[in-house]
């Protein structure tokens, strides 16, 4: 048989390693130049999966996020204990992504645990208006914190805000995002606490969804706090003016349910 070249055997390697270990958060689309969310134009939402060939799931897929939690869909569960939530002090990056703003840590932010699986927390970002609505009702804003465990999966949940008071931990990002609105588009920041996000309601929605963004990829592990928080005007006025896209919104239209279970469930 004849001896492949080292290159080629190395290519082979490299690309069996890459499509282990790259998780599914990894390919969410770091940069808006490709897609908006113009619902008039030729690159928004409904054209997402034409854009690219890797984008097709945008348009094909039967699991796509996000959904309207109607109650008459809402199966209860009761008594359920398998959501468990450490998270920790780590040093941040805020970073402009064109789409939206985003808070990705260093590491060491702790996780979340789900039926046993550990999914570490890796960033959050927000969404305006929300994207996942209630009952047809939608809110001023969406906070996604983004989890992956060891093996690439990816769970994330979804915090949902009415106009109100300021919220505590957005009022400790004002400077910063101002500073990416003015002239940066990113900015190393100190040791953040995510513990500020976490979810305090005993209510929460679960389903199996996919990411808001291209690729759209599947599976994904969604959880939405069916408490609602509050946020200022301002402050949302703020994370829009920061992205610089032009655009009242970034927020995905409704996708079909196709049949999906929706769980409402108590955690203890």
């Amino acid at each position: 048989m004849e001896k492949l070249p080292f290159h080629v055997i190395f290519g082979a390697f490299l690309c069996a390693f890459l499509l282990v270990s790259w998780p599914v958060m990894c390919q969410e689309v770091e940069d808006q130049k490709e897609f908006d969310y113009d619902a008039e134009g030729d690159r928004g939402p409904t054209h997402w999966g034409d854009l690219k060939r890797e984008w097709h799931g945008c348009k094909t897929g039967l699991m796509q996020s996000p959904i309207d939690l109607l109650h008459k869909r809402v199966r209860i569960v009761s008594h359920f204990t398998n959501l468990k939530i450490d998270y920790k002090p780590s040093n941040a990056t805020l970073k402009n992504r064109g789409h939206d703003i985003m808070l990705k840590w260093s590491g060491g932010a702790g996780s979340i645990n789900v039926n046993g699986t550990r999914y570490f927390l890796r960033q959050c970002h927000w969404h305006s208006p929300s994207e996942h609505t209630i009952n047809g009702r939608r809110f001023a804003l969406e906070a996604h914190l983004v989890h992956q465990s060891q093996t690439g999966k990816v769970a994330v949940i979804g915090l949902l805000y009415n106009i109100g008071r300021p919220d505590h931990f957005l009022s400790k990002l004002e400077e910063y995002l101002e500073d990416i609105s003015n002239s940066r588009e990113y900015d190393e920041l100190n040791v953040i606490d995510p513990s500020l996000l976490k979810m305090q309601s005993s209510l929460y929605y679960r389903y199996i969804g996919s990411l808001t963004v291209p690729p759209c990829s599947q599976n994904v592990l969604w959880t939405i706090v069916r408490e609602i928080r509050t946020v200022a005007p301002e402050q949302v006025k703020l994370l829009r003016v920061a992205v610089h896209d032009d655009s009242d919104t970034n927020a995905r239209p409704l996708q079909p349910l196709n049949d999906r279970k929706i769980q409402l469930r108590i955690k203890n």
